[in-house]
Order: C-alpha cells, then structure tokens, then sequence
C-alpha cells in the first residue's frame, strides 16, 4: 500500500485546478482515478480525502497501486505505507465519513438514512417546541458518535465519547456523467483519540475503509501516534 499527499503546486493557476476537481466529489474521484495507470480491467482501488489549507485544495490518498506524477499542477509526494499496530496502542485519528442507519419502509424496502436526520425523525424533533429542542451541536455529536461506536467495535478499535470531536456535518449532491438525477449524500468529520482492540483487524479497517460514499471523498482513517 502507498500514502499519498497531492498538494497544489504554488504556480498553479486556480481557475484551471477549479475545472478538474473543483465541481464535485464525483469530479475529484476521476481526477484522481486518472493518476494512476489505465488499466480496463481495474476497479476503484485506493481511499481519498480532500482538505484544504490557505484556501487551496490538497488530497491524502491510500491506495494499492502508486500514483504518478500527471502535470505541472500537481505536486505528488508517496511513500510506503505499513503501519506498526499493537493491540492497546493509543492513536490520534481523523475521519470524514458519510455515517448512514439502514430502516426498513412502509413497503419493507431497506432504505439508507442519514444518522443525523434519522435522530431528528426518531425525537420527533419537529414537534418539540423549540425551546425544549436539543441543541443541532449535541444531536449531531450523539448521532455520530453512535454510529462510530457501532463501526469501531467490528473494525478493531474503541472510543470514548469525551475524546472525539464531531463536527462538520454537511449535506452534498454530485452529478454522476449520464446521469439525469444528482446523488445525495451527507459527511461528518470525526476527530479524536482511539484505542487499537484487535491489531489485524484494525490494518483491515486501515486499509479498506470506513462506511459508504468511498468514491465521494469518505471513510479514509487518517492515524498517527499520539
């Protein structure tokens, strides 16, 4: 496996950075698909993540295969990437991820749902007078946190609900190519501490990532020691 980071070249000029990547996350992923050799045969093997540092988009990328240098707009720095993980090991962590709940319709359909609008619907937020309403900050971190909860225990790790942060919820529309209707997904960005449970399992988590809307920027897990 290789870590990349893909920063923006300082003589970059931003109204053509803003025609590759700059529309959407389905737009990023093809730019970024294109950093690798073509091969038809190939699917989607690598995590992304998009962030930003003095207003100029950057990429961290894991991925199986490494990535090339595509032009003079791209600065692209990889190496190796094989994590030395212990069980009990505390680690700082980051993660943008499109936490979703499973419900069954009235059709008994499974249908996906935001955790953020599926609490809201399960409070009966609606009907709350706004003053007894729980403050949007907590419902979000409540709602997210369950849902982390509920992943790290089958991907190898553990958190405590006073060490992570959760904030940035956002909800987004990319436009797939061919396609005459948008799709619709939400993020939250996680950050925090975590303890390594089961050492293998976790590399697995590492390695294949967190959640759904992996070819829209999400469930890359970001580590580093503490």
């Amino acid at each position: 496996m290789y870590f990349s980071r893909i920063s923006l070249s300082p003589h970059a000029n931003i109204q053509q950075v803003a025609r590759q990547v700059c529309l959407d996350a389905y737009r990023e992923h093809q730019f970024l698909w294109r950093l690798f050799e073509q091969d038809p045969d190939a699917e989607r093997d690598f995590l992304f993540r998009r962030d930003t540092t003095a207003s100029r988009p950057r990429f961290f990328l894991l991925s199986r295969r490494p990535p090339r240098q595509r032009d003079s707009l791209w600065m692209t720095e990889t190496k190796p990437f094989c994590p030395a993980l212990r069980n009990g090991q505390r680690l700082a962590f980051s993660l943008r991820a499109n936490p979703v709940v499973t419900r069954r319709d009235k059709e008994g359909r499974q249908v996906r749902h935001d955790v953020v609008m599926d609490m809201k619907h399960r409070l009966g937020f609606k009907e709350i007078s706004p003053s007894e309403r729980p403050a949007m900050p907590a419902l979000i971190h409540k709602a997210g946190f369950e849902w982390l909860q509920n992943r790290a225990g089958r991907n190898g790790f553990s958190v405590s609900s006073d060490a992570v942060r959760i904030e940035g919820y956002q909800r987004h529309r990319a436009f797939k190519k061919g396609c005459k209707q948008s799709i619709r997904y939400s993020t939250l960005d996680f950050a925090g501490l975590l303890t390594v449970e089961d050492a293998e399992v976790f590399r697995e988590a590492l390695l294949n990532g967190i959640g759904p809307a992996k070819s829209f920027g999400c469930g890359l897990l970001l580590v580093r020691r503490v």
